[in-house]
C-alpha cells in the first residue's frame, strides 16, 4: 500500500472550522479526508487531514485559509496500514429513512423492515455518513411515501452509488443511469451494484456532467445529483431541461449558507423548492416544475 501523510492542525475553533468547510467546498480538494474535533473545549479544536502523496504543507494552509503562526501544524506519514478496514471498524450503519447504510461488517445489524444498501468505505464519496447522502435518502424515501414512482432515473455524480442503488431497491422496474466524472467512482458504483444485487438495473457509465452520448437525448422523471453548490448552479438550465413533466430533482452537497443561492439558480430554470432539509450543516433540496 501507498503510505499516507497526515497533518494535524491544532488552535481557534472558528480558524479551523472556516479551513474545514472551505475543504467541503472544493470542486477537487487536495486531501483524501478531513476531520474537525473538539480539543478539550469548544473555542478549541484539531483538524486532521489525510493526503494521499506528500503535499507541499504552506501552500496547502494558505489554500484553506490557515495562518501558520495561529495553530499548531504538525505533519508526516503514517504507518501503512489498511486504512480502510480500520475505518470500515469505527463506522456504524447509517438509518436514511427506510434505508440503511452498512459496511460488510454490519449486514446483520439491519433490521428485518429496513432497506440495507451495502456500501464499503473506499475512494469514492457516498458512504452515508455524511449529511448529504443522508438527506438524499430520506427525499427519496419520501418521494416513494408519496407513492413518486419514476420510470427513468438519473444519479448525477453517483460516488459510491449509493443513490443509485437504493433507487434500484425501491423501483425495479425503472431504467436506472448512474454517471460520474471520476473513472474510480464509475468502477465503484458498479462494484457496490453488484454486491448489492442490483447490477443489472443500472447504467453505469463516465459523464462530465450532462457531456455523454447517453445523456444528449435523455429526459428522466428523478435526478439525483450530490454534488457541491458551484457545479448544481452552473448545471441547473441543462438539469431542468433533463426534466420530464411531473418530475422531481434532489439535490444536494450544499452548506446551509448556499441552499438559496442555489435554489434560485433553479427558480430561473423553472423548478421551485418542494422540499427542503439541512443535516449536519448541508442542506438537500427537493425541486418540482414551477
Amino acid at each position: 500500500m501507498t503510505a499516507l501523510w497526515r497533518l494535524e492542525a491544532l488552535g481557534p475553533m472558528d480558524a479551523l472550522k472556516a479551513a474545514n468547510d472551505r475543504l467541503d467546498a472544493m470542486d477537487e480538494p487536495p486531501a483524501l479526508a478531513w476531520s474537525l474535533f473538539e480539543q478539550g473545549e469548544p473555542a478549541r479544536g484539531r483538524l486532521d487531514v489525510l493526503f494521499a502523496a506528500q503535499p507541499k504543507i504552506d501552500a496547502f494552509l494558505a489554500d484553506i485559509g490557515l495562518d501558520r503562526d495561529a495553530v499548531d501544524v504538525s505533519f508526516g506519514p503514517l504507518p501503512e496500514e489498511d486504512w480502510v478496514r480500520l475505518s470500515l471498524q469505527g463506522l456504524a450503519p447509517v438509518e436514511a429513512g427506510r434505508f440503511v447504510v452498512h459496511g460488510a461488517h454490519d449486514a446483520d445489524k439491519v433490521p428485518a423492515e429496513k432497506t440495507g444498501i451495502l456500501i464499503e468505505a473506499g475512494p469514492a464519496f457516498g458512504t452515508g455518513h455524511h449529511g448529504t447522502t443522508k438527506g438524499c435518502l430520506i427525499a427519496v424515501d419520501r418521494l416513494a411515501a408519496k407513492d413518486f414512482a419514476p420510470h427513468s432515473v438519473l444519479d448525477l455524480g453517483c460516488g459510491t452509488g449509493a443513490l443509485a442503488i437504493a433507487a434500484a431497491k425501491l423501483w425495479p422496474e425503472a431504467v436506472i443511469a448512474a454517471s460520474d466524472i471520476d473513472s474510480e467512482a464509475v468502477l465503484e458504483t458498479r462494484s457496490n451494484a453488484e454486491k448489492n444485487g442490483v447490477a443489472g438495473h443500472l447504467d453505469v457509465f463516465e459523464a462530465d456532467g450532462f457531456e455523454s452520448p447517453k445523456l444528449e437525448h435523455a429526459r428522466f422523471d428523478l435526478i439525483l445529483a450530490n454534488i457541491l453548490a458551484g457545479p448544481l448552479e452552473r448545471l441547473a438550465r441543462q438539469l431542468a431541461e433533463r426534466l420530464k413533466p411531473g418530475g422531481r430533482a434532489i439535490l444536494s452537497g450544499l452548506l446551509d449558507e448556499q441552499a438559496e443561492r442555489v435554489a434560485t439558480a433553479y427558480a430561473k430554470a423553472g423548478l421551485k423548492v418542494a422540499g427542503r432539509e439541512s443535516f449536519d450543516g448541508w442542506t438537500t433540496l427537493v425541486l418540482a416544475e414551477g
